[in-house]
């Protein structure tokens, strides 16, 4: 079994494609299996002491809609003792005052049934006026922004994978 899960909810396909690109920057299937949330039971993330969370932020502010279908199972997960970590993708430019609403969504509700975030990601070079995903000046995990940074993405993904695997201690 891999050490990681990550699990991830996607609609256009980029979401899922930073997904496999973090897989392979760890190291491949054996560090990391990839889950998609539409198909996850309850029971597949009490399998990882370490997690990462991947969600678009889709419309305005909202949860992708596989999330948003699962969003209320989290409430029977107990996520203690579990380092957990987040990356979104998002518009920057043209949904400014939501910018990885998301991945903050996500990290409340882990947060409260347990879950310890890590891979907290600093918010310079991005230009947006609010989102629910701050937390003393950070973003809860990886923003990504295909729309306006692709260039950034396999950079900021080396260095937070980087990052990731310190705090996870693999």
């Amino acid at each position: 079994m891999s050490k990681i899960g990550l699990f991830v909810g996607s609609t256009t396909g980029k979401t899922e494609d930073v997904a496999d690109t973090i897989q392979k920057e760890f190291g491949g299937k054996s560090v990391v299996t990839i889950h998609n949330i539409a198909d996850t039971e309850d029971s597949e993330f009490e399998e990882y002491q370490y997690i990462i969370i991947g969600c678009p932020t889709w419309d305005i502010g909202e949860l992708q809609s596989d999330w948003e279908g699962y969003f209320p199972q989290l409430d029977d997960i107990d996520f203690s003792g579990k380092k957990v970590a987040y990356f979104g993708t998002g518009d920057q430019i043209g949904y400014n005052d939501n910018f990885q609403d998301a991945m903050g969504i996500l990290e409340e509700k882990i947060t409260e049934r347990g879950g310890t975030t890590v891979g907290y990601w600093s918010t310079e070079g991005y230009d947006f006026n609010e989102s629910k995903a701050l937390r003393d000046g950070k973003f809860v995990g990886l923003a990504l922004d295909e729309d306006n940074q692709s260039n950034l993405t396999d950079k900021r993904i080396k260095a937070w994978v980087g990052q990731l695997k310190t705090e996870f201690g693999v």
